[in-house]
C-alpha cells in the first residue's frame, strides 16, 4: 500500500530553492509547487542574462515558458502522473503586457490535447530572476 500523503522530489527538475518538495500526492491528486524554468544542477535560466548584481538585463520569455514546461512534464512523469492528467494550471507572469501573447500561445501548443482549468497572474517578481512560474495540480 503506498503512502496516502506521498512527498515526491524529481531527479530531473532543477533543485527547489526552498525547504519544499516537487510535489505531494494527496489520494489520487498531485500538488506541485512552483516550477520555474531553471536547469537541474545549476543557477543557469534558459534566456536570463543578468548584471554583476544579479538583476535581470534581459530574458526571453518564449525559452522560459518551454523550459517550465519541460520541468511541469519531468516532475509529473517521476511522480507517476503525466502532461495529460494535469486538470489545473495557475501561471505566474512577471509582466503581463510584454509577455502574456507569447506565454498564451506557446501554452496553446503544449495544450491542445489536454486543456486543463487555467488562471494567469501578474505579479512583481518571483524568489529567483525568473519571468514565468506555474503551480499545478494533476490526477495520479
Amino acid at each position: 500500500m503506498t503512502n496516502p500523503n506521498e512527498i515526491l522530489n524529481s531527479s530531473k527538475a532543477p533543485e527547489p530553492v526552498g525547504s519544499y518538495p516537487h510535489a505531494r500526492k494527496v489520494g489520487n491528486l498531485l500538488f506541485l509547487s512552483g516550477v520555474g524554468p531553471r536547469e537541474r544542477g545549476t543557477k543557469k535560466i534558459p534566456g536570463v542574462e543578468l548584471d554583476e548584481a544579479g538583476n535581470i538585463v534581459s530574458y526571453d520569455i518564449e525559452a522560459q515558458c518551454h523550459s517550465v514546461f519541460k520541468n511541469v512534464r519531468a516532475i509529473l512523469e517521476d511522480a507517476g502522473s503525466g502532461w495529460d492528467k494535469l486538470v489545473d494550471v495557475t501561471v505566474f507572469l512577471t509582466n503581463m503586457k510584454a509577455d502574456f501573447a507569447t506565454y498564451n500561445r506557446i501554452y496553446a501548443e503544449y495544450f491542445k490535447d489536454n486543456q486543463p482549468c487555467r488562471t494567469t497572474v501578474e505579479i512583481n517578481s518571483l524568489p529567483t530572476p525568473i519571468a514565468i512560474e506555474l503551480k499545478c495540480i494533476a490526477t495520479v
